[in-house]
């Protein structure tokens, strides 16, 4: 899925105007206007269509966890990084990262499934939160990713 795809079903399951989307990215550190989360959240074949990019929409994710689930502390003795790296946003660091924000355990992730009527088993699931190099990783497709949001808007909005 692209990022807008992802940030217009998130959009939706929250029920979060544009100001509201501008003020989780500057919670993840970034600084976006109106203007660019309008065009963000239109259709690919309309005229002033932006695509959003890794940096903005990682800093959306992280903002959505930050005001979700506070602040993160660091641990005793960690510093904190001195160059923020940012991930190219895949299927599956979205929907690790969605699953932190909402904290979702095992059994919230199959409920959420199910309700989207899609069939995955529980070590399909693990899978995708795998690291890449393991034997058992499992790259999350578009249709996996597409029904989590889906799930994830019928149990958020019901």
């Amino acid at each position: 899925m692209t990022n807008n795809d992802i940030l217009r079903s998130i959009r939706y399951t929250l029920d979060l105007a544009d100001h509201k989307i501008v003020e989780l990215v500057k919670l993840g550190g970034e600084t976006v206007d109106k203007t660019d989360v309008a065009r963000w959240l239109l259709a690919e074949d309309e005229r002033d269509y932006l695509d959003c990019g890794h940096l903005p929409m990682n800093a959306f994710l992280d903002g959505l966890i930050t005001q979700r689930r506070g602040a993160r502390e660091p641990q005793p003795g960690q510093q904190a990084p001195a160059v923020k790296v940012v991930a190219r946003i895949t299927n599956n660091l979205a929907l690790k990262k969605l699953r932190i924000a909402f904290e979702l355990q095992e059994d919230d992730l199959v409920d959420i499934f199910n309700r989207a009527q899609f069939r995955i088993s529980r070590p399909e699931i693990s899978a995708l939160f795998r690291a890449p190099g393991h034997k058992n990783y499992r790259v999350c497709g578009d249709q996996v990713l597409r029904n989590f949001l889906k799930g994830l808007t019928l149990r958020l909005r019901a």
